[in-house]
């Protein structure tokens, strides 16, 4: 399977070397004639017979309340991760509520099985070090479709290169790396599949895709309060109530 993928995707690779027609073309994605066929590599055949089945099996499986545990168990392993971004962002009230989440989780909540935390109050917020480069200035920098790991941009995967090298992670042995790798990308596709309609009514996937992204990535990096674009001083009204 692993080596039939490799051809598979290096043959779209090189059907995806044509030009971009100019409707396409978008400036945060210069490599798109590369980023589609992985799309569609991920999409046709990751997706399909590999990653989709083994989300629905494990939804089938697997009781909510231990998905909620493996959940809170992954988010308190990244918490000093958190509190480390936190602090290199300027946000010291960011750093101590992930510095008491992770100390709450892992002695009342046995080992971040259970979020007592959150019900203290103290509520998880994601910090990665892809933030940290865009609040000291970084731009997005092109536009990614990784293999097996989905959108990304040149930022954010120096961001998580950068965050695979930071405790607690370095703490772990591979095989447990990989545990924890797998937990997060399987409860991931699982809740997705409540929204695979808008995804397959969209009329590009991958446009649809890359545009829920970007807006994403926007939200995270301002807290939730990302900048509101201004109307232009000589926008016209009247002309948008003729249309």
């Amino acid at each position: 399977m692993l080596k039939h993928g490799l051809i598979y995707i290096f043959l779209l690779v090189l059907a995806g070397c044509a030009q971009v027609p100019d409707s396409q073309k978008d400036e945060r994605d210069p490599l798109q004639n590369i980023n589609r066929p992985i799309y569609d590599f991920n999409m046709d055949v990751l997706d399909t017979y590999i990653l989709r089945p083994a989300a629905v099996g494990y939804i089938t499986v697997t009781p909510v309340p231990v998905r909620q545990s493996l959940v809170h168990f992954t988010n308190n392993i990244s918490a000093p991760v958190d509190m480390i971004n936190a602090g290199l962002q300027g946000k010291p009230g960011n750093a101590s509520v992930s510095l008491a989440r992770f100390l709450v989780n892992s002695t009342v909540g046995i080992f971040g099985l259970f979020d007592v935390a959150s019900s203290l109050g103290l509520e998880h917020v994601d910090e990665d070090f892809g933030q940290t480069l865009g609040v000291w200035g970084a731009g997005d920098g092109a536009y990614l479709m990784l293999p097996a790991m989905g959108p990304s941009t040149a930022r954010n995967l120096t961001g998580d290169v950068v965050d695979n090298f930071v405790l607690p992670e370095i703490a772990l042995t591979t095989p447990q790396t990989i545990l924890v790798f797998a937990l997060k990308a399987v409860e991931a596709r699982a809740s997705l599949i409540a929204q695979e309609g808008l995804l397959n009514d969209s009329l590009d996937p991958y446009l649809f895709i890359k545009d829920i992204y970007f807006q994403r990535q926007l939200y995270e990096l301002y807290d939730g309060n990302p900048p509101i674009k201004e109307e232009p001083d000589d926008f016209d009204e009247d002309f948008l109530e003729s249309l």
